[in-house]
């Protein structure tokens, strides 16, 4: 034999062990914690059929939580909540202020609300369900801008700010500059953008010139870092998130980008954001700082201060708590509590969702509601942002129509609202999407608030919705071209994964 095949056989066996090893390596990391078969199984086809490619895929897309030892090392949300409890044992300054606002879930009347809130106890204990919250809808940036950088513009003390988009744009660059403004009159300002959803940003150096700005502090969310190991590109920080003086807050869907707002004939993205005053305020104060705490490791004593958690005062009616979910969150808990408000549900179900590729349990939910006289509406965007997402909800909507549960296309521009309403005292809003991404994988802010008229109020502006739309007929629905419904069903292959 000559040399030349001695070294093609060599690279040969080499390569071909390599493969092995990788996929079984892949086979057996996907195999350690049970979750959707077909997401496992499409894993491991995926690292069999694709040599390094499949593997390197896997380790960027497919480890869809935080390793226990990474979670360790930080010692970060663990750490932080057991300070935050130490200093509630205590009765320092701030003594857990907003918990004197706590709602005993037994001495609930409204039936729903009180079994409701019993599940998420256990799901969610951290986080209680508190009274005397004002929470004002916004809608998209038209609304929800202005009120924004106006709260910005009166800070006294500080501004912690987070979005999963920061554009390199006019908007983009109007917040910074405002920032900016109020770092140099002194105010503390804290800025955490994820670095995914701001690449163009980031790449571009937008803000890179703010960083050396004194009072301003600006980090970019990842958990993707080759030097320490860290591949998780998948794991991506969607919230969205404003406090300011620990006295008011803002949360919801609005990145901030030129596309929220209404400019030169165009449409502004349609979105819901909300602002709040009372007790959720520090709920949310201390999930941005989570957040941080994550990212900087800065002394907890600095972060866990009586400023960032003045004493609230009574502001409003409605009953909100807070359910922040995520890889570091205990698994499926905002999926759990979404099934358990869809099968408790008795006369309404309203859905508002750019994405809709849910799991099976939630689906099963759905068509459940409908078959026993619930009304259940869908509303989704009649053009998606996201076109393979967008087929692989179409892919769905014959089984949940044929149950009873009727969809709505909302007309353009993009429909990226996140809401559920059941009956009339009940509404979860906030960053999630009814998606396995935001269901498992990204970090985000979910509220549920509870009062009749701050949920009527929003139920408006879900029938504004409703009625740009159009509802599918089924009969007309079943008959559309055969080649759309492969395309649709192709691209529900991959929902596991979306």
């Amino acid at each position: 034999m000559e040399y030349g095949d001695l070294g093609l056989t060599y690279w040969v066996v080499i390569s071909t062990c390599l493969h092995l090893a990788a996929f079984i390596g892949v086979t057996l990391h996907a195999l350690q914690r049970r979750r959707n078969a077909s997401a496992t199984l499409l894993w491991i086809f995926v690292a069999w059929s694709l040599p390094l490619f499949g593997p390197l895929l896997y380790i960027s897309f497919g480890i869809d939580r935080v390793p226990a030892k990474g979670l360790q090392n930080r010692a970060a949300n663990q750490l932080l909540m057991y300070q935050m409890g130490q200093r509630h044992a205590d009765s320092s300054p701030f003594t857990a202020w907003h918990l004197e606002y706590r709602t005993r879930t037994a001495d609930l009347d409204n039936k729903l609300n009180r079994n409701l809130n019993l599940t998420i106890d256990r799901l969610n204990p951290d986080h209680p369900l508190l009274d005397a919250n004002a929470i004002t809808p916004l809608i998209s940036g038209d609304e929800a801008y202005p009120r924004m950088l106006q709260a910005i513009r009166s800070a006294k003390h500080h501004i912690h700010l987070q979005s999963f988009i920061i554009h390199r744009d006019e908007a983009g660059r109007e917040f910074l500059d405002t920032l900016k403004a109020k770092a140099e009159e002194g105010v503390k300002v804290r800025l955490l953008f994820d670095r995914f959803g701001s690449t163009h940003a980031y790449l571009g150096g937008m803000f890179r010139r703010y960083r050396k700005i004194p009072n301003l502090e600006i980090c970019g969310w990842t958990q993707a870092n080759p030097f320490k190991a860290q591949f998780q590109i998948n794991l991506r920080n969607h919230r969205k998130n404003l406090i300011v003086d620990g006295h008011i807050a803002f949360f919801g869907g609005v990145n901030i980008a030129s596309q929220n707002l209404a400019v030169k004939g165009h449409e502004a993205i349609r979105d819901y954001h909300f602002m709040v005053e009372g007790p959720l305020v520090h709920e949310l104060q201390l999930s941005f700082l989570r957040d941080w705490y994550f990212m900087t490791q800065q002394p907890i004593n600095t972060l866990l201060n009586e400023l960032h958690f003045p004493r609230m005062l009574s502001v409003g009616q409605t009953r909100a708590r807070l359910i922040d979910s995520g890889p570091s969150a205990p698994p499926g808990m905002i999926g759990e509590a979404l099934f358990n408000a869809i099968v408790m549900a008795q006369k309404q179900i309203l859905l508002v969702t750019p994405y809709f590729v849910p799991p099976s349990d939630i689906l099963k939910a759905l068509r459940s509601s409908a078959r026993r006289g619930v009304d259940v509406r869908i509303i989704l965007p009649e053009i998606n942002n996201h076109r393979y997402a967008g087929m692989a909800s179409k892919a769905l909507y014959e089984e949940l129509m044929e149950a009873g549960v009727r969809i709505y296309e909302r007309a353009p521009p993009l429909l990226h609202a996140k809401a559920l309403l059941v009956d009339d005292s009940v509404a979860f809003v906030g960053t999630a999407n009814m998606d396995v991404r935001s269901l498992e994988l990204n970090y985000e802010t979910t509220v549920l608030f509870e009062d009749e008229v701050s949920v009527e109020k929003l139920k408006q502006i879900v029938h504004e919705d409703m009625d740009k739309s159009r509802e599918l007929d089924f009969n007309n629905w079943i008959k559309r071209p055969l080649i759309q419904k492969l395309g649709e069903n192709l691209c529900s292959l991959m929902t596991p994964v979306l």
